[in-house]
């Protein structure tokens, strides 16, 4: 293999899209093909790029292009046979959040990459994101138990609500996205999930009757932290407390804030998903007076990087996984611990019951 890896890129929305603009911009990539079957999307977007081969089927992209990557960010229901014809191609893989629709197919995927050989970078992009990394270095110093809350609500219309619908074909909003934050649970607790429970409901007769676009879970830990998650999509969502992400622990409480704006909150727009603003420290010390002995700190984080080039990051980890061969088994076995998690989630709306995790 030479140095610079041919990339077949599998799904051109807003994550393909912004995927195939990294492969196309760092030196290390060369996109082979781009396959969807939204042709013009798909042609837009290999204009852009300067022109590249363009496909309305998967298999023959696949045997086509005979790519050393492919970057599949398809909807879930097509992720594990991508995935499995990709890897038996002796491709390397990358794949959008979630790995899988199941934790078995989750498995096989990561079994089959191993038997191959092959590296799996699953598109968790709150991993590359510095500002993230400090939120969760923080929020580990506060103490056990913590008590972690965070959603991501989306008022979403037009083109944007025919995607979450088409997602809810297949998956909840709180399965689809809640994926990156009881991973950021994880990542901060580092303990061992025990139970879960959640609610959720149907606001809208315009998706299947028996799935919701409104979700909240809560997942208890082995070290007695606790979280809840919440996630809706749909034009009738409130844009009123949609994005909280606030850590509570013995010693103090970290938190991303917005700032203080008039500027209206737009929660369809991509950037905001991942967009901290400012980190809010609160230490818990008081005084002989009982006065709290330490003003909170404000986090400046304006110089962050925008959603493409928290992309562009993802894209540079593939690259040294594979050219560096970097041990994946705790990143697989983490995407495979919070699927569990969302899964369990998602039985427990259903079931209408606690779901003890194994």
């Amino acid at each position: 293999m030479s140095d610079k890896l041919r990339v077949l890129v599998a799904g051109v929305g807003n994550m393909g899209a912004s995927h195939a603009r990294s492969y196309h911009k760092l030196p290390s990539f060369e996109i082979a093909g781009l396959v969807s079957r939204t042709p013009d999307r798909r042609a837009a977007l290999a204009a852009e790029l300067g022109g590249v081969q363009q496909f309305n089927d998967f298999d023959l992209a696949l045997k086509t292009t005979k790519p050393d990557v492919v970057s599949v960010n398809t909807y879930p229901d097509t992720h594990k046979e991508f995935a499995i014809k990709s890897i038996e191609a002796g491709a390397h893989i990358f794949i959008e959040k979630p790995l899988a629709e199941t934790v078995a197919d989750a498995q096989e995927i990561i079994r089959q990459a191993e038997e191959k050989n092959k590296k799996v970078v699953v598109g968790y992009i709150l991993r590359q994101h510095p500002t993230w990394k400090r939120f969760i270095e923080i929020a580990q110093n506060l103490g056990k138990p913590l008590v972690m809350r965070m959603n991501l609500n989306q008022q979403s219309s037009r083109d944007n609500w025919e995607t979450h619908k088409h997602l809810m074909e297949s998956m909840s909003p709180i399965v689809d996205c809640g994926v990156h934050y009881v991973d950021v649970m994880c990542q901060m607790t580092k303990s061992r999930p025990l139970k879960v429970h959640a609610i959720g409901t149907r606001l809208t007769d315009e998706i299947s009757p028996d799935m919701y676009n409104y979700g909240q879970l809560q997942v208890s830990f082995e070290d007695g932290s606790v979280g809840w998650y919440e996630a809706g999509w749909g034009p009738m969502m409130s844009e009123t407390a949609f994005f909280v992400k606030d850590v509570i622990g013995p010693a103090g409480s970290i938190s991303i804030v917005e700032p203080r704006s008039d500027t209206v909150s737009d929660t369809s727009d991509i950037d905001s998903h991942t967009k901290t603003n400012q980190l809010l420290l609160h230490h818990q010390e008081r005084n002989e007076h009982g006065a709290f002995a330490k003003q909170d700190e404000w986090i400046d984080t304006s110089s962050e990087p925008d959603h493409q080039q928290l992309c562009d990051l993802e894209q540079e980890f593939l690259q040294r996984a594979i050219h560096e061969d970097l041990d994946m088994s705790s990143h697989l076995s983490d995407a495979v611990n919070s699927l569990k998690i969302v899964l369990a989630a998602d039985e427990s709306i259903r079931m209408g019951k606690i779901v003890y995790l194994k």
